[in-house]
């Protein structure tokens, strides 16, 4: 995935005007989103996150889990404060972290503005988008994966290196491994669609959130904005050999978990959450992710699944970013 240090601030709407950013959208910088780093990094009430899609939902799978050196990431950073503040971060949250660090390029950041607990996500990915499947193929990195039972990556990394995926996706077919994927932005889902065709017949589950969903559907000329039609029309699209059965999960906010599996569809209600409590939404999906891998990887059934990655969502929003209490109280 693309390790990133978060650095998060509460801003006002003022702030979104004038780097033009729209809520609860993600999306990589452009040259007018430079100068806003800075601007953020000056807040009195910023915060320095290890952050970066794939590595969240790992880092909440690790803690879910409890069991340490279950997980493992890989990633580039740069030689850095940040790249050391990252590494720091990964060993303690007890994640086996093989960065690939580039000489060159500085660690990713991700400048998350928060209004009113929803957060919007601007990605400078710089080192992040360095990686190579160089670094992969490296005997004590692909030991990695072939220790791996299950593998996450989210669709973010569909930008960076998808050699690397595929390199992944194919081995995860031909050793009958459970290989996972994230729809992860509107903008992957309009833009990177080859890279996406390329790898989905290789997921055997498919996340995403209902903006996603649909994006996906428009793309594709799906003529419906029915998130249950389209949670089943992705369950059924072509599967890559040694590929049985795929399963598409769609998660609402604060409205249900749509699953689709077998020509079937199933609803789960999250856990709601007064608004009040809530501090901010990112890492929410992320988190979710960490949950539900943490009970599919002890092969418990789609509806445990789902419940843990409500329950680790929910802990999550009640907090500043991708952050948790020391143990979970998920049972």
């Amino acid at each position: 995935g693309n390790p990133l240090l978060d650095i998060s601030a509460v801003v006002d709407d003022a702030f979104l005007t004038k780097y033009d950013i729209k809520l609860n959208n993600a999306i990589l910088a452009e040259e007018k989103h430079l100068p806003m780093y800075d601007e953020l990094a000056s807040k009195s009430n910023v915060e320095y996150i290890a952050g970066g899609a794939t590595q969240n939902s790992i880092r909440v799978a690790q803690w879910m889990l409890q069991t340490p050196g279950a997980t493992s990431y890989m990633g580039c950073i740069g030689k850095d404060k940040f790249g050391e503040e990252m590494k720091k971060n990964a060993q303690a949250a007890g994640v086996t972290a093989h960065y690939y660090e580039d000489e060159t390029a500085p660690t990713g950041t991700c400048a998350v503005c928060v209004v009113g607990g929803e957060r919007s996500l601007i990605a400078n990915l710089s080192a992040a988008n360095c990686y190579k499947s160089e670094h992969l193929k490296r005997p004590e990195n692909w030991a990695l994966v072939e220790k791996a039972k299950y593998i996450y990556i989210a669709g973010f990394f569909l930008t960076v290196s998808p050699d690397s995926i595929q390199l992944v996706a194919e081995h995860a077919a031909a050793n009958n491994k459970v290989f996972l994927m994230n729809l992860s932005a509107p903008f992957i889902c309009e833009f990177f669609r080859d890279a996406q065709e390329k790898v989905l017949p290789y997921a055997d589950y498919i996340f995403g959130n209902e903006t996603e969903a649909k994006i996906f559907a428009k793309v594709r000329g799906w003529e419906t904005e029915n998130i249950e039609e389209i949670a089943l029309k992705i369950s059924q699209l072509p599967l890559a050999s040694g590929k049985q059965k795929r399963i598409a999960v769609i998660t609402q906010g604060a409205d249900p978990v749509v699953v689709a599996e077998d020509g079937k569809v199933k609803t789960f209600p999250v856990i709601l959450l007064p608004k009040e409590k809530l501090v901010d939404t990112n890492g929410a999906g992320d988190a979710f992710v960490g949950g539900f891998l943490s009970q599919l990887v002890l092969g418990k059934g789609i509806e445990d699944c789902v419940r843990a990655g409500c329950y680790a969502a929910n802990v999550i929003i009640q907090r500043p970013g991708c952050t948790y209490p020391e143990k979970p109280d998920f049972n």
